[in-house]
């Protein structure tokens, strides 16, 4: 069985069901929050809180989990360091599981519209996270702004312990694991003595 699990997270059927099956939980969790009468203000506010929770998770995820000790899930993301443009990932109801224990767990400390609500956000970040990683690898970029965001994902893939946050920068400048490219001594040097030719 598990091997049959590995199998399924290496294609492109189950990477392209997990950000859909997610994408329609995140709906069905919001509708069911604006069904129960919670006010549409209380709803964005919590899916905005949501997202911000999703790009905590996704880095702690990221960072103790995918680069911590050998495991599967730290085999199958070191296949994605060695393969950038394959398809693997997660098998598709992982994070739908992981979703409905979240979502359980929230509902135990807030009322279940809210919690609903928040895990919605949760969603539909990860959802930008699958989408917006392919397109990092699968795709060129004209903006200047997104191709900023895509060059400090390729970053990690050089240097695996820097950038681990692929939808934020938030995690990784807090944590300080966002890699800062090192001044050479000789640039240094020039500008301390007031040397323009190298700005």
């Amino acid at each position: 069985m598990f091997q049959l699990v590995v199998r399924l997270s290496r294609t492109r059927v189950n990477y392209w069901l997990e950000p859909f099956v997610d994408a329609v939980l995140g709906g069905i969790l919001l509708a069911a929050a604006l069904w129960r009468h919670l006010p549409a203000a209380n709803a964005v506010l919590l899916l905005v809180l949501g997202l911000f929770v999703f790009s905590l998770m996704e880095y702690v995820v990221h960072r103790w989990v995918f680069h911590g000790p050998p495991q599967p899930m730290a085999r199958g993301h070191a296949s994605h360091h060695l393969d950038p443009l394959g398809y693997e990932a997660l098998p598709f109801f992982v994070p739908a599981l992981v979703l409905a224990v979240v979502t359980g767990l929230c509902a135990l400390i807030m009322p279940a519209p809210d919690a609903w609500a928040l895990a919605s956000g949760i969603a539909f970040g990860y959802v930008a996270y699958g989408i917006g990683h392919f397109a990092i690898h699968h795709r060129r970029f004209r903006s200047r702004l997104a191709r900023s965001w895509a060059a400090r994902h390729h970053i990690h893939h050089h240097h695996p312990e820097r950038n681990f946050g692929v939808t934020s920068a938030l995690w990784d400048t807090l944590f300080r694991t966002r890699y800062v490219r090192r001044r050479s001594h000789s640039s240094a040097s020039a500008r301390s003595a007031g040397d323009t030719s190298t700005r």
